[in-house]
């Protein structure tokens, strides 16, 4: 069911860590490995899905999002649509704007529908970006700098459209990673004005010593990498999203004074996302000093 308000929404995303008050998920009700597109899938494919599973892991991360007084809005789910449960791709917010993502996979194609249906009837204007294309995965923002990365979900032609876009306002930087790792935020993600979580290997060395440059980095390893280490969600007031299964990364964000807040989602992760896969964010407020 689409929740229904009474209260203008407020659009406003400037970082990945800034307070969550506002953010868009769909329940995993038809998730299933139909056509495999990414390694994890491939790994995951002969054993499956258990929706129930599934189902009872999502609601008990909505209800951890709620408790923490963030609003959830539930996009209806669809048969067709399989991988609706990773709202993240189908959009962002930057700034004051929220992109409808275009789509690269067939398996995928028409789920930005249906965040741009709920965006119409909320009356929330957005700008749809056509014929270039471009998953919000990829796509990392921290201040005055927007992250994009290059992938086979996101193509060159999409950064330079965000560039021309966006170039007054915002320092748009591609990264270049290895494509089997899907999209940026599945080996990169920032966690704090100066901290961020990185797989280093997916990565070439120029932009790893850009990101040292601006921020501590915390290493995940390959086995971390699999079970999605660097796909956390931040809330704010250095408070994290993580999968147990993660003790690495949960550790080094403890040592540095994070709340991480422990949610097992692992029969969605077996689809190849996680926590920030599967969150829309379109309002965080800045945190009060």
């Amino acid at each position: 069911m689409v929740q229904v308000h009474t209260e203008p929404h407020k659009i406003q995303c400037f970082t990945e860590y800034n307070v969550l008050k506002k953010v868009i998920l769909c329940q995993p009700q038809y998730m299933t490995i139909r056509d495999v597109i990414n390694e994890t899938q491939r790994h995951f494919k002969n054993e499956g899905i258990h929706i129930e599973k599934a189902l009872e892991q999502h609601d008990n991360f909505v209800k951890n999002l709620q408790k923490h007084e963030v609003e959830v809005i539930l996009l209806p789910y669809h048969k067709k649509y399989p991988e609706q449960v990773f709202t993240r791709d189908i959009g962002f917010t930057l700034g004051e704007t929220i992109f409808v993502a275009d789509m690269a996979s067939d398996i995928r194609d028409g789920e930005e529908n249906v965040l741009k249906q709920w965006l119409e009837d909320e009356e929330i204007s957005y700008y749809n970006i056509i014929g270039h294309q471009i998953e919000g995965g990829d796509v990392i923002i921290d201040q005055d700098t927007i992250y994009i990365g290059l992938s086979e979900r996101t193509n060159r032609e999409a950064i330079e459209h965000m560039q021309a876009l966006l170039n007054k306002r915002f320092d748009i930087i591609a990264i270049d990673f290895k494509s089997k790792y899907l999209h940026l935020d599945c080996v990169f993600n920032i966690v704090s004005p100066d901290l961020a979580l990185i797989y280093p290997d997916a990565l070439k060395k120029e932009d790893i010593e850009r990101f040292k440059k601006r921020y501590e980095l915390i290493e995940v390893s390959e086995d971390e990498q699999f079970t999605l280490g660097t796909n956390v969600l931040s809330i704010g007031y250095k408070k994290v999203i993580s999968l147990p299964v993660n003790k690495n990364v949960n550790e080094q964000l403890r040592k540095r004074g994070f709340e991480v807040i422990e949610v097992d989602i692992t029969e969605i992760i077996k689809s190849g996302g996680s926590f920030r896969c599967c969150t829309l964010p379109i309002h965080r407020e800045p945190m009060n000093k």
